[in-house]
């Protein structure tokens, strides 16, 4: 069937079928025509995709005041009641990599999967994926060359990696989600660090957040350009992507978007009833931005969640924020690590 007789189904038929397709196939679709790039945009594709339960969050928290369990950290899963579509459950799971590879590795998601990336104590390149559809972990292919600190993100069907070598070669290299290997990347056209505290893939680049800037590797040609992050606190669980725009939110100006023609960064209008918090974490989920944050309870953290829907406004994207929810509670001293969005 042509997209034009596909569009030309009656729209709820058209919500049904797009709302079963692989959310990571949605980028593939945009690239069909207009109209698909719309389509896959729509709210009413969102409500369906949650009716079935294909999104989730994955968060991790470490234990910054047991040293001996801040290798460790404890993972914990938010995703709609099995009986109750409006409803978020925040559970705990058994995610878990070998002992000898704890050491902060680089995570990354795409589609179901979870991807790690790490530094182990012998000069191994280890790679480990966990499938969230059956809760299993698998050792995967190691890479060219040993690194340590490097920036991670998904373009395409390719998990890159850049940095974390000592020479010129082999700079970055990118694991094809398709033939299951690795192989050599663009080098990179600058020579910069790329010890990020944070990365997102947008518009076929990979973006290091380092500090007060931020550095985009373009995953066709190697070339690199970078922009000033606003000058704020932020956290590294505090930024993610969505639609091509970055979100990052910060301690006084709270959530903010880079505006990539002005090259200058904005506030997201419509939010300035909804309080600053901080010890954030974001993440799309469900075709809006899940923002969540710590606070103090009777018996440990408190977990909080707020989803925003953004649109554009004539100054540019405006959010609307529902209530607040409790979703429960982690150890006191746990600190977030990773808020990752998954989805079927």
């Amino acid at each position: 069937m042509s997209p034009s007789h596909f569009s030309s189904l009656p729209n709820d038929i058209v919500w049904q079928v797009l709302a079963r397709v692989p959310k990571c196939k949605y980028p593939l679709l945009a690239c069909v025509s207009k109209n698909f790039t719309c389509l896959v945009q729509l709210p009413e594709i969102h409500k369906i995709r949650s009716l079935l339960r294909k999104d989730s969050l994955y968060i991790s928290f470490r234990n910054k005041k047991d040293l001996s369990q801040c290798e460790n950290p404890r993972w914990y899963t938010l995703r709609r009641a099995e009986n109750n579509p409006s409803e978020n459950q925040f559970v705990s799971v058994g995610l878990a990599l070998p002992n000898h590879y704890h050491r902060m590795p680089s995570i990354v998601a795409h589609g179901p999967e979870i991807f790690f990336i790490c530094k182990p104590f012998f000069p191994t390149s280890s790679f480990w994926v966990f499938d969230s559809r059956s809760d299993k972990l698998r050792q995967g292919p190691s890479m060219a060359v040993y690194r340590t600190y490097k920036s991670v993100g998904v373009v395409g069907r390719k998990v890159y990696v850049v940095g974390g070598v000592r020479s010129n070669d082999n700079v970055a290299e990118a694991f094809d989600l398709n033939t299951q290997t690795w192989e050599p990347a663009p080098i990179p056209k600058e020579i910069r660090t790329w010890h990020a505290s944070a990365t997102v893939s947008l518009d076929r680049k990979v973006c290091a957040l380092v500090r007060a800037y931020a550095i985009c590797y373009d995953t066709r040609d190697g070339s690199c350009e970078d922009f000033a992050l606003a000058k704020d606190k932020w956290w590294k669980t505090g930024v993610c992507g969505m639609e091509n725009v970055l979100y990052v939110y910060y301690a006084r100006f709270g959530l903010m978007w880079y505006d990539t023609k002005l090259r200058v960064w904005r506030v997201v209008n419509g939010l300035d009833h909804v309080k600053k918090v901080r010890s954030v974490g974001m993440a799309e989920y469900y075709g809006k931005v899940a923002l969540l944050w710590k606070e103090h309870g009777g018996c440990g953290k408190e977990i909080w969640c707020r989803m925003i829907a953004m649109g554009k406004c004539e100054e540019g994207v405006k959010g609307t924020a529902e209530s607040a929810q409790l979703l429960g509670s982690v150890p006191d001293g746990y600190r977030m690590d990773n808020c990752l969005s998954v989805s079927d």
